[in-house]
């Protein structure tokens, strides 16, 4: 078998095509790679003799891919990001001291950053970079340590470990509850101004479930607020907008500190639950293991260093 050196053109003949038929332009693809227009128009043309294809049509003042260009760009950029990817993997494990997680900005808000000091007390050599995003991301491709993530623990191409069951209460300020008065019932909750999560991306429970695991026939109140994100309805019940249902492992701390109560006390345990998860296809760093550990020991939240706010 011949040589790759013989097989196939230099890398750096590649990357200039990549950036050139990204663009469409030499003059923005010199740009972009901090070369003069006239070097990536030789690169180019370099490229289009070892190839014996024309690679681009040239017009007055631009330039387009042709349709072999086009396909051999699509495989090029394919590759590219294949070698890419494979570096940044192989320059995180060697340097090995930052860790990402991948998380809904609610967890980060409600969940991480206030266990954030203890974890920095605990891991004082590791840098934990806390990624937010709205829809579960594949590790892999973005290069993701760890993640958190709801389900039934099997997630494809994935390990995971448990971090908390899935328990939701209905939570509200005590403002509110004191404006609303006594909640005893399901029937009296279904009046309240309810406040939705109308979450785009990840399924999650709404108030029609709620109160069908409760055994009840109830249409909840949809005049209520909605939101699309979960860090916005947790604020929004912090505020006195109204009751939402309440993800227990995110916001007990802030009933146990007197900032929500629970308007009536009837949790759902869905049966699902949050778990930890990285891929099955990269192997996890010393520090990575040591942040999933630390996660799945459910740390206890520090005492504030702030009063909590009076009701």
């Amino acid at each position: 078998m011949n040589s790759l050196r013989l097989q196939l053109p230099p890398l750096n003949g590649l990357i200039i095509f990549e950036a050139a038929g990204r663009l469409a332009s030499f003059t923005q693809a010199a740009r972009e790679l901090n070369m003069t227009q006239a070097a990536v128009s030789y690169g180019i043309k370099q490229l289009e003799d070892a190839l014996g294809v024309p690679l681009f049509r040239r017009e007055h003042q631009r330039v387009r891919l042709s349709e072999d260009g086009r396909r051999y760009h699509q495989d090029v950029t394919l590759a590219l990001e294949h070698l890419r990817r494979s570096t940044e993997t192989l320059r995180r494990s060697q340097s090995g001291t930052h860790v990402t997680l991948s998380c809904s900005t609610a967890f980060a808000s409600w969940w991480m950053l206030p266990r954030l000091a203890r974890f920095r007390q605990d891991n004082p050599g590791i840098d934990l970079r806390l990624q937010t995003t709205d829809k579960d991301i594949d590790l892999d491709t973005e290069g993701i340590s760890l993640a958190i993530r709801r389900g039934d623990g099997r997630y494809p191409g994935c390990h995971a470990a448990k971090l908390v069951d899935e328990s939701i209460i209905p939570i509200c300020s005590p403002a509110y509850l004191e404006r609303a008065g006594k909640i005893a019932t399901l029937a009296d909750l279904k009046r309240q101004r309810l406040i939705h999560l109308d979450e785009p991306f990840r399924p999650r429970p709404n108030w029609a479930d709620y109160f069908r695991a409760a055994g009840e026939r109830l249409t909840p109140d949809d005049s209520g607020l909605h939101l699309n994100d979960y860090a916005l309805v947790v604020g929004a019940a912090l505020e006195g907008q109204g009751i939402a249902l309440g993800w227990r492992h995110q916001t007990d701390h802030l009933a146990a500190r007197g900032l929500l109560v629970h308007p009536l006390d009837r949790p759902w345990v869905t049966g699902l639950a949050f778990h930890i998860v990285w891929s099955r296809g990269a192997e996890l760093t010393m520090e990575a293991e040591t942040v999933r550990d630390w996660l799945g020991g459910d740390p206890a939240i520090p005492e504030p260093t702030w009063p909590a706010r009076s009701p």
